[in-house]
């Protein structure tokens, strides 16, 4: 399991998620990091989940 990274932020730069989570791998990652957004209703906000090794898993701007 690999420790993924999901933040979201306010165009002002205030941090409105800031959580790690486990996933097998990307694909994976991807879906969990989807299925947070939607459920905390952030997906229209700009955010980005990134992987241990620095990877844009996601990313809105």
């Amino acid at each position: 399991m690999n420790t993924y990274k999901l933040t979201v932020f306010e165009p002002t730069g205030e941090k409105l998620l800031d959580e790690a989570f486990q996933a097998i791998d990307d694909d994976e990652a991807k879906k969990i990091g989807e299925r947070l957004l939607e459920e905390k209703s952030y997906s229209e906000k700009t955010h980005r989940c990134t992987s241990p090794k620095g990877k844009l898993i996601l990313f809105h701007p």
